[in-house]
């Protein structure tokens, strides 16, 4: 069979494959709400899960066995914490799954609208769309974090000159603040009702979300409650200290703009006139993959790319 005559139907059954598990996946939803409206019908017993139930539940989860994903990838490249740490409903199986079908996709668009050479590039970069989505929503949901933060050091520190306790304090941040600090401290309130001390509670959201000014308020709440003292004008003085961070971050955000402008015009104008010289003139530029000297400069083209854009974030990534 000709590749031209093979191609239309490998595209046309990966079509046909993702209706079907959208169709499947709408249809068990449908199915689950059917259900769950014949009981309130008939009258059955039906009992929502409350948090604490909903975190209990999650806690078995988590010391469930591990995936094969997880065991083939290193402990440091934690799948299920960076999953956790976006707050996105996928399971890292299922992202990966989703990765290799996009990559399929792309290297045969690759080589139906290119060449065959093209299609390791379009594979690759199709194969990491998933990954890099799940980079902005952790990157993206830490940033509010942070933004959140200095509110609730605040809010605690109202609450404590009150006369609430702390975990009275962190209730009071899940009811009134947005996600996604509510959440997690929200978290930390169900917990220590469980029965988990504090301090283990406040760690496990220490390891949940990767800041320094939440290690701060973690560790000034662990001496707070060993030595005592006045944890609000603690937490109102951490509050101050984020917010002029912040303040500073934004005056160098805009001071080095230029040169993190620079940094991606540079990375990208080689790009772009590859992929422009690729569908102008092919012939041009096949030199590069089929000719063992282009295929040297190829390589060295790309490592120094990978270089110079290294060096560029590190100029302009000033630690404030």
């Amino acid at each position: 069979m000709d590749f031209s005559t093979l191609l239309p139907l490998l595209i046309g059954g990966l079509v046909v494959a993702a209706i079907v598990l959208v169709f499947l996946a709408v249809g068990r939803k449908d199915e689950g709400r059917a259900a769950e409206r014949l009981d309130e019908i008939v009258g059955r017993n039906v009992r929502k899960d409350s948090s604490a139930d909903m975190l209990l539940k999650q806690a078995l989860q988590e010391v469930d066995k591990k995936t094969i994903l997880d065991r083939i990838t290193p402990e440091f490249f934690n799948l299920t914490k960076i999953f956790e740490q976006a707050d996105v409903n996928i399971k890292p199986s299922a992202l990966f799954g989703i990765s290799l079908g996009l990559g399929t996709v792309g290297g045969v668009l690759s080589v139906w609208a290119v060449n065959m050479y093209v299609a390791p590039v379009g594979a690759v970069l199709c194969f990491t769309l998933p990954w890099l989505w799940l980079y902005m929503k952790r990157a993206g949901r830490l940033k509010r974090f942070a933004g959140q933060l200095s509110d609730a050091m605040e809010l605690v520190a109202r609450a404590l000159r009150a006369g609430h306790s702390l975990a009275a304090g962190m209730h009071v941040v899940a009811e009134e603040m947005p996600a996604p600090i509510s959440k997690e401290f929200g978290r930390v309130y169900e917990e220590q009702n469980l029965g988990i001390p504090l301090e283990d509670s406040l760690r496990g959201m220490c390891d949940r979300v990767p800041n320094l000014d939440l290690k701060f308020f973690v560790t000034s709440v662990a001496i707070q409650r060993q030595t005592g003292g006045d944890l609000a004008e603690i937490l109102d003085r951490i509050g101050h200290v984020i917010r002029e961070r912040f303040k500073i971050l934004g005056q160098v955000k805009a001071l080095t703009a230029e040169g993190r402008l620079s940094g991606v015009v540079l990375i990208a104008l080689p790009i772009g006139l590859f992929l422009m010289m690729m569908y102008m003139k092919p012939d041009y530029i096949e030199l590069l993959w089929k000719d063992p000297m282009g295929v040297k400069m190829s390589i060295g083209a790309v490592v120094l790319m990978l270089l110079g854009s290294f060096a560029i974030k590190k100029i302009v990534d000033i630690k404030v």
